[in-house]
């Protein structure tokens, strides 16, 4: 009986130390795997659809790790909360943004990572808690809310597409297509009097462009005329009136110291009157002449007069 006590014994300690070495296994394996891991908590403020326990979590296009658990918020059911487990030497910063996305082979949604300048400190818990990352709001999350706005969209287009090409539209547009075709037809056999009438209005520009040249300098001339001839005979008329004003004066000066031979005498008062008559109608056209000079002096001096205008 002791015998058979002392194996039961033997056995018995054998059973507890083999389970103490794989407690202690299993403690090393946990202890290992959480210093090679770290986990966070992302807060989504909109919908994850296609998100899920298992999805892979990106830093920059890189796998970094996955979600091990979704779930809403007790106190806002608005928002979901992604448990994720990164890699242990995955730089997460406190500027880093997260957000939802698609792959672009598979398009499955996946957390996308971004951002974290080196400046920036590491993100650390504060209260025990896995720290918090709150993603950024998501296109792919806009596109799958107005999913059915988008497909009814996409049937009114198609729709339309399908008036625009009905068969009396197709039957219209061939029609169009054969005017098109005759008249650009009809055009190709004009081509000839096509080419002609471009030469005959390059030749018209040509020969305009003469004559515009030529009244230019016709009309350079004209002002040279004018500018030159129509001083000088101003000049000249300037002088004639200063001469016939000095004439005038020395006969009014000849008259008054004569005042009283003048007055006895009829025939030097008869001689002396014509005399001043002429010479006050010399003023007069000498008068005419300057204004009109002053008024239209190319006029007056090549022979063309202005056009008097009718006053009513």
């Amino acid at each position: 009986m002791e015998t058979r006590a002392h194996h039961v014994l033997i056995g018995l300690f054998t059973v507890v130390v083999v389970a103490a070495a794989l407690l202690f296994a299993l403690w090393l394996t946990k202890s290992s795997s959480d210093r090679q891991f770290s986990y966070y908590e992302v807060v989504f403020n909109e919908a994850v659809s296609g998100l899920s326990v298992g999805s892979a979590v990106q830093y920059n296009g890189i796998k970094v790790g996955d979600v091990t658990q979704l779930k809403l918020d007790a106190t806002d059911p608005r928002k979901v909360l992604a448990r994720i487990r990164l890699g242990g030497d995955t730089p997460v910063r406190e500027d880093t943004h997260a957000r939802l996305a698609l792959t672009g082979v598979t398009g499955l949604a996946v957390i996308q990572l971004s951002g974290g300048s080196p400046q920036s400190p590491p993100l650390q818990s504060k209260d025990g808690n896995p720290p918090v990352i709150i993603a950024d709001r998501s296109p792919l999350s806009r596109i799958l809310a107005n999913g059915e706005d988008l497909v009814v969209n996409i049937n009114e287009v198609v729709a339309r597409a399908s008036e625009l090409l009905s068969r009396d539209n197709l039957d219209h547009i061939s029609r169009t297509l054969d005017h098109l075709d005759q008249a650009t037809g009809a055009v190709a056999d004009q081509r000839e009097d096509i080419r002609q009438l471009l030469q005959q209005l390059a030749q018209a520009s040509r020969q305009a462009n003469e004559t515009l040249a030529q009244t230019d300098q016709l009309v350079r001339h004209a002002n040279g005329l004018v500018d030159n001839q129509g001083r000088a005979t101003l000049d000249s008329a300037r002088n004639a009136m200063a001469s016939l004003e000095r004439a005038t004066a020395h006969i009014d000066q000849l008259l008054s110291d004569n005042h009283a031979a003048l007055n006895g005498s009829m025939q030097g008062l008869g001689e002396v009157g014509p005399a001043v008559r002429e010479l006050r109608d010399a003023a007069g056209s000498l008068r005419g002449i300057t204004r009109r000079l002053e008024e239209n002096p190319s006029g007056y001096l090549l022979g063309r007069d202005r056009n008097k205008e009718f006053v009513p």
